[in-house]
């Protein structure tokens, strides 16, 4: 017999996180630390957030997540998009899914938004000198 396992990323701005969730006891490790051990305490209860909707089903499964890029709430977002959809394609459940889209859509759908470049001879990406007006 297989053991089922899935693997699914999940990003916000520069900030990718991969999951891989397959049958366990509930434990979840970002970046093989614990979640209880992730500071600040905003970015790990945002990480909870799809598991608490799950309910039963984050107590069924083990989670590991690797996340690299961007700050810290970035990083969060990401962990949380990589989760919920890792937990709804392990299940394959349309009520969870539905779940996460009425709780906050940026569970499952990643914000595509990034930041604008720097253009050449200017101190920002829209700012331009100065001109006097005489």
């Amino acid at each position: 017999m297989v053991e089922k396992v899935v693997h699914v990323s999940g990003k916000r701005k520069m900030s990718i996180a991969r999951a891989t969730i397959k049958k366990g006891n509930g434990i979840v490790r970002i970046n093989k630390k614990l979640l209880d051990l992730i500071t600040p305490d905003l970015a790990r209860d945002k990480i909870r957030e799809p598991l608490l909707l799950a309910g039963d089903v984050a107590k069924k499964v083990n989670i590991f997540v690797n996340v690299k890029g961007g700050g810290v709430m970035s990083q969060a977002e990401a962990v949380r998009n990589a989760i919920a959809k890792g937990l709804v394609e392990y299940t394959n459940n349309k009520e969870l899914k539905k779940k996460f889209l009425q709780y906050d859509r940026h569970l499952l759908v990643a914000d595509v938004r990034r930041t604008e470049p720097q253009k050449p001879c200017r101190s920002a990406p829209r700012r331009s000198k100065q001109t006097s007006k005489r």
